[in-house]
């Protein structure tokens, strides 16, 4: 993947999200969202924590060389685990708890995605870095995963406050590309889903039907485990 492409993308998507969130009103902070048991607060707290491990991820040595892809970090693996979502749950809360506002977290999350932004445009097309997880990965590629999480949440966060997505056509591309190859625009065709449609169901956001899994099924989605 395209360092350049991603950034941009990455760029565009967490920029949109922040503004979204610098409106959100005392009550709304509090509102549910599907990922329970996550409030819209803990919520833009874990997409602030899942990008906030890139500055310390670029401060270590690169690894000798990439040997995870985006697709592949997704796999099922103990990243996944009860144990380890559990973790996942208590860490965006706590980091919610800190906060002294709702406005304090978004400002909180505008000031990181800008230093990652910042700090990411100065690394090389090669660059390799290390996950939490011990995955040696390009940094293009992590950063596809860090879309994911922004793209994927920001219609979490939508829903929850009732708004329309603010999801932008970069990342839904980017996103889409990830899930269906460079082909994706033929699948959702020969699917009939509009690309927003695809992306809820393709992450779990909207209910998916027999016929239409086995529908998907044929076409070769690559389908990401999330937490």
């Amino acid at each position: 993947m395209e360092q350049g492409w991603v950034l941009e993308s990455f760029h565009l998507e967490a920029g949109q999200l922040a503004r979204a969130m610098a409106g959100v009103s005392a009550a709304e902070w509090r509102l549910p969202t599907r990922c329970v048991p996550w409030t819209v607060s803990d919520l833009l707290a874990h997409v602030r924590v899942v990008i906030a491990w890139l500055p310390g991820m670029l401060a270590e040595p690169a690894p000798t060389r990439a040997e995870v892809s985006a697709a592949e970090y997704y796999r099922p693996d103990g990243r996944f685990a009860p144990d380890t979502n559990a973790a996942r749950i208590t860490l965006a809360q706590e980091h919610a708890a800190e906060q002294f506002s709702g406005a304090a977290l978004a400002d909180d999350f505008n000031t990181t995605w800008q230093q990652v932004d910042r700090l990411c445009r100065a690394e090389p097309d090669d660059r390799v870095v290390r996950t939490r997880h011990g995955d040696p990965m390009l940094l293009s590629e992590f950063l596809l995963t860090r879309v994911v999480e922004v793209a994927v949440h920001g219609l979490d966060l939508a829903d929850a406050l009732g708004r329309e997505p603010w999801l932008t056509s970069q990342a839904a591309d980017l996103v889409q590309s990830l899930l269906l190859g460079p082909d994706g625009a033929a699948t959702l065709e020969k699917l009939g889903w509009g690309q927003l449609r695809f992306l809820r169901k393709a992450t779990g956001r909207e209910p998916i039907t027999g016929e239409e899994a086995s529908d998907a099924s044929r076409l070769n989605i690559r389908w990401l485990t999330l937490g």
